[in-house]
Parts: C-alpha cells; structure tokens; sequence
C-alpha cells in the first residue's frame, strides 16, 4: 500500500470547498499592500477597456503572477511599458475562489530606470565578491585541448555562429554540444541555468561557454541574475563567459573561470590554434635537430682529439718506451751489482790476508811451536813445567811428545 493509500481517520466534520477557499481569501487578504519587483512577460491591453492585465515574472525562478491594474495608473508610472522591462509596483494580493487563483492588484507602477538597475547590479556585486565567488584563487584553468565543449547560446544567434566558425577554423576537430536557450527575456534566467546544470552534468563535457552578442544594459541583465551567477559558481566544469563587446561587463564575467571579451575571443581561449601549434611544433624539431647535431658534432670532435693523442695514434710507443726502460734498469741493476760484488771481494781479500797474517798457524810456518802439558793447558813459562812432565809440542806440520828432563 502506497502512502497515497494509507488510510487516515474521517474528521468528524470536514470543511467544504467554500470555506477553505474563504479561509485563504481572508489570510491573504491579511497581508495589505505590498511592493513587488519583477519582470513584466506580458502586457494585454484590450481596446476600448480600463483594466490592463500584466503577467509579472521573477527574473531568477520559473515562477509568474497575474496583475491588473488601471489603465490611468499604467499612463502615468509606466506609459512605454513594454514586455521584458523590470518593474516595482505597489499592489494587494488577491486570491478568487472561483479559479482558485492567486493575483496582484496594483494602483502604482514605477518602471526601473538604468540608473537603479545599476545602483542594484553594484550592490550585488559588493554582496557577491564578500561571498568570495569573484575569488581568482578558485578559478579552474580550461583544459588545452578540450574532448568536448559545451555551449550556450541563441538559437541561430551570431554569437554562436562566431564561436562554432573561430574554434573549428583554429582546431578542425573540436566537438560541440550547443544547448539553444533564450538570451533576453523573462525566460532566459531559468533556461540558462538548466542549461548549466545539464551540460555540468555530462561528463564528456570539458569546458562550457555561455555566449551572447552585444545589447543594453536591460537586455545584458539576465547574466547579472544572483542565482545565475551562483549556478555558475558552483558548477564543476570550467565556464568561459562570453556575453557581448569588450565594454560589456555583467555579474557573471566576474564569476566565470574566464572572462573572454567577445564570442570570437572565446573561441580563441578554449581550443589552440592548429597552424600555430604545428608552427611551435617545427620549432621545437628544428631546435631539437641543431641540438643533437651540435651535440654529435661536440661528441666527434672530442673523439678525434682524444685519437689523435700519441698514445692512441700509436699505441706501440708506450710499450716500446717501457721497453727501453725496463732495458735501461736491468743494465743499471747489472752494474750496481757487479761493482758490489768486485768491491765485496776485496774486501774479502784484504780480511783474509789479515785473517792469515793474524793465524798461529802463520806463526807455526816460521819454525815456532805451541807447547802444552798432557791436560792441554798452554805452557807459557819454564815454571809451569817440572822435570819428568808429559809435554805435547805442537809444530806447523804435525805433533811431538816430550819429557821435560830439566
């Protein structure tokens, strides 16, 4: 069961029609006077009648009244009233529970002049930029080479023609999707911003322009719209606003992620220019030719240097040279040593012609002898010897044995 369905107690006396339309008649009716802003949609003037019928229409919502009013109070606030124009009344809200229908009755009409509308528009701007929604730190930089662009536009409009026309003549294969909405008008705020909002919401869509051609103030005021610019801001994808010459500056341009001067400056900022980039492209090959070939050139240079050293240009030299060297040492080591060994045997001769003249056995050769008693002490002197001792005479060649007989 739906909660349509749900059933609910019967009241034990429900109200009929009438009274419930009488009850919110009578609230209504409560309210008085009041001063409406809005933007006239339509204007009826019927021939020959006082009462003029107007159709008020708020600029930032889908949302519209009836008002009606005198033609004498229309002549004298707003005698060239036309549809489109913003204007502030003073009426009493009526509801007829005939039609169950709500409606203005106005006895004053006051069309707003520009310099009001200024006066609004620079207030809104103080309001906006405090609110941090002009902050260049959160503005998004479009990619440079979007898959798809997203535009918003007039139907068959010159701005769009510029923006299709510039950005396919700059990058033959860019892709658009146009969303065509109203540009002016009481219409325009609430289907400009459906189309942010569905355009925001296709992924393939890398980047949307808003774009309209030049006009008053009155006809610009769509895109100064509070809720239009805060749709803008709170969109995900980046927004270029594009919205008539170079001295037209409405509220949106300072929300935007980018603020192109015309539609044609627009097509310029969201796709690269083909010839250009082939052109930085040939430069950049050119540069990088002249580059690898002075690097080779510096490389081969540096080689031929290195083999036109002697010890690469003939790489025998060096062994040949340590040959010569190692020849020069060994003679050098061979004489070294010869003139020690021819000094050492000197030497050593001289040290054994001492040795020999220094020998008993030299001593023995001139006719001497060394005499020693049986316990082979040395005798030295007559005394160390009795009569009958053994003694060992000791001579250069060979040995005798002696008695000591006095």
């Amino acid at each position: 069961m739906t909660q349509a369905e749900t059933p609910r107690s019967t009241p034990e006396e429900p109200w009929p029609v009438r009274v419930v339309s009488q009850k919110v008649s009578a609230w209504i009716a409560k309210l008085g006077w009041v001063w409406v802003d809005g933007q006239v949609a339509q204007i009826s003037r019927r021939p020959g009648a006082s009462t003029v019928f107007l159709t008020l229409r708020d600029p930032s919502a889908d949302l519209s009244l009836t008002v009606t009013t005198n033609r004498d109070v229309l002549d004298a606030g707003a005698p060239e009233l036309a549809e489109g124009a913003r204007v502030v009344l003073h009426a009493r809200p009526e509801f007829y529970a005939a039609r169950g229908t709500l409606s203005l009755r106005a006895d004053e009409i006051r069309q707003v002049g520009l310099g009001e509308l200024l006066a609004r528009l620079e207030k809104l701007k103080k309001l906006l930029a405090a609110e941090g929604l002009f902050d260049r730190a959160r503005k998004r930089r479009p990619p440079f080479l979007p898959g798809r662009v997203g535009l918003i536009t007039g139907r068959a409009s010159a701005a769009e023609r510029d923006v299709l026309t510039n950005a396919r003549r700059r990058w033959p294969a860019v892709e658009f999707r146009v969303v065509n909405v109203p540009v002016q008008g009481p219409t325009a705020v609430p289907q400009i911003i459906e189309a942010l909002r569905l355009l925001d919401a296709d992924e393939g869509v890398d980047v949307i322009v808003l774009a309209r051609g030049g006009g008053s103030v009155e006809d610009l005021l769509p895109f100064s719209d509070e809720a239009l610019c805060r749709t803008v801001f709170g969109c995900r994808t980046p927004v270029v606003s594009a919205i008539g010459h170079e001295t037209d500056v409405p509220l949106v341009d300072y929300v935007a992620d980018v603020r192109a001067s015309t539609p044609t400056d627009a097509a310029k900022r969201i796709v690269p220019d083909l010839a250009e980039e082939l052109r930085l492209i040939r430069q950049a090959r050119q540069r990088l030719d002249r580059a690898v070939v002075g690097l080779l050139d510096r490389e081969r240079q540096r080689l031929d240097a290195v083999r036109s050293r002697p010890v690469l240009a003939r790489p025998e030299v060096m062994i040949e040279q340590r040959v010569v060297d190692v020849r020069g040492l060994r003679e050098r080591a061979g004489r070294c040593l010869d003139h020690r060994l021819t000094t050492a045997t000197g030497d050593l001769r001289q040290t054994l012609a001492r040795l020999r003249a220094l020998s008993p056995a030299a001593t023995l050769q001139r006719g001497y002898a060394i005499v020693q008693r049986a316990d082979g002490h040395v005798v030295r002197a007559a005394g160390e010897v009795t009569k009958g001792d053994q003694i060992r005479l000791r001579l250069a060649e060979g040995e005798l044995d002696a008695t000591v007989d006095g």
